[in-house]
């Protein structure tokens, strides 16, 4: 297993230390892997450490050759794995719960709004759809949804006028957003040579935001790990040699979105 540590963990006092397993990448099997929950929860609790409540590990396994201690602890049971104080959640959905409620001050990013939880759901099964559709000769009809539903999003950010989702300040809706635009910004061009149209000025100034924090620097993973990840999941191929190349961490926005 390969450890970061939070930069801005700290151990002082009575501050609980949270260790998060994570998926490895599939190409070295030692840098941050692509999977999305991995990388919700890692911002979600780096946000946490920033604010001092918390203490934060990152642990990244690699799950084609997982160490005996890893096997031992939790068989086949695949990341992310949350550690508080001795204690291993497993499923998502409880690691979720585990943050708003038990975490110290993880309530705090549990925001309630139901037109956010509406607008984004389903945004990533719409592009594991696009790109899957290989039969289609229509390129534009086929990415037609998913560019509605981002076209949807912009629309949003434009109408609310804040930093972020919910406000002007993060919440929980932000790390699970900000993940799935980026796997569909590096995974529709890998596959289908889509963009995101610049003319989603909205869309395109939230995501300049997200790239500023380092919330998401420290949880992103390279292009080529997203590109992996994308490849291995849905069973697609690509011509590309990512294994052989120099990791990359694209997070600039086009010119002509910044105007």
């Amino acid at each position: 297993m390969s450890d970061e540590v939070a930069e801005n963990g700290h151990s002082e006092g009575d501050v609980p230390e949270i260790e998060l397993i994570i998926r490895a990448s599939t190409i070295d099997g030692r840098r941050k892997g692509a999977c999305l929950f991995c990388q919700e929860y890692f911002m979600e609790l780096y946000l946490l450490a920033e604010l001092k409540t918390i203490s934060l590990k990152v642990t990244t396994v690699d799950m084609q050759k997982p160490p005996p201690d890893f096997r031992t602890n939790f068989e086949a049971t695949p990341p992310p794995i949350l550690i508080d104080r001795g204690m291993a959640i497993l499923e998502n959905e409880k690691i979720e719960r585990h943050i708003m409620k038990s975490v110290p001050g993880g309530h705090n990013l549990f925001v309630q709004d139901k037109e956010v939880a509406t607008l984004i759901e389903n945004l990533y099964t719409k592009f594991k759809m696009y790109v899957t559709k290989f039969e289609s000769t229509d390129t534009k009809e086929a990415s037609q949804p998913l560019l509605s539903h981002l076209e949807r999003i912009n629309d949003f950010l434009a109408k609310r006028g804040t930093r972020f989702l919910t406000g002007d300040t993060m919440s929980c809706f932000d790390c699970e957003l900000m993940p799935r635009l980026q796997h569909i910004r590096i995974g529709a061009k890998a596959f289908r040579k889509f963009e995101i149209p610049t003319r989603f000025t909205a869309l395109w100034t939230y995501m300049a935001n997200m790239y500023e924090l380092e919330a998401f620097r420290q949880s992103c993973p390279a292009d080529q790990d997203i590109i992996s990840h994308i490849k291995n999941q849905l069973g697609l191929r690509t011509t590309a040699r990512i294994e052989l190349e120099t990791p990359v961490f694209t997070t600039s926005i086009p010119i002509v979105a910044e105007t």
